[in-house]
């Protein structure tokens, strides 16, 4: 895995789009929401494998795409896993269930999700994975910050909004992410 221009990663294969999942897994807490955005087959579902993974849950990850939403319980926080690829209005959201654990205990990863965005939250991180042209394996990851409305985005403010990350104690690698992915949470 490559650390580009800020807010952007190369992905050298499957592999490395999976670690990558793990590393943002590392930071997630309680509440908070992730919005995989990308064509079909980028990877999306391999990111996940990474989170699930990255938050202790071992077991298979597949993407839900006739469920429409998977839970992955078996980590240090449930993972509700929603795809929706199938959908195609927002009125569509109170069947999957997603009201019922948005922003509440465990996170959410929505595959497909960008769509549905003023539907849903005003804090989320986004996760754009796209195909690096002539390279059949290789694939940019862009994560960005959209921390809502309570005026702490970008400054990593805890007192105001309570949602700030502490990962000096991470590994290495994990700090690393934290200018380009967390800037909006994680402070130092």
């Amino acid at each position: 895995m490559h650390y580009g221009a800020p807010l952007r990663y190369t992905s050298e294969g499957v592999d490395d789009t999976v670690e990558l999942g793990e590393l943002v897994a590392s930071c997630l807490q309680d509440g908070d929401v992730l919005v995989l955005t990308g064509g079909l087959g980028v990877g999306k579902t391999h990111f996940t494998k990474g989170v699930s993974r990255g938050l202790g849950d071992e077991r298979p990850v597949t993407s839900p795409t006739f469920a429409l939403m998977a839970v992955h319980d078996g980590g240090r926080i449930p993972l509700f896993h929603f795809e929706l690829y199938r959908l195609e209005h927002a009125y569509q959201l109170e069947d999957t269930g997603i009201f019922d654990v948005l922003g509440y205990e465990g996170a959410c990863l929505l595959e497909w999700g960008e769509q549905f965005q003023d539907d849903l939250t005003d804090e989320y991180l986004g996760v754009v994975i796209s195909r690096v042209e002539g390279d059949a394996d290789r694939r940019e990851v862009d994560p960005r910050a959209s921390w809502g409305p309570c005026g702490c985005a970008g400054r990593g403010d805890r007192r105001r909004c309570g949602r700030g990350l502490s990962i000096a104690t991470r590994p290495p690698e994990v700090q690393r992410l934290h200018s380009p992915l967390f800037s909006a949470r994680c402070t130092v």
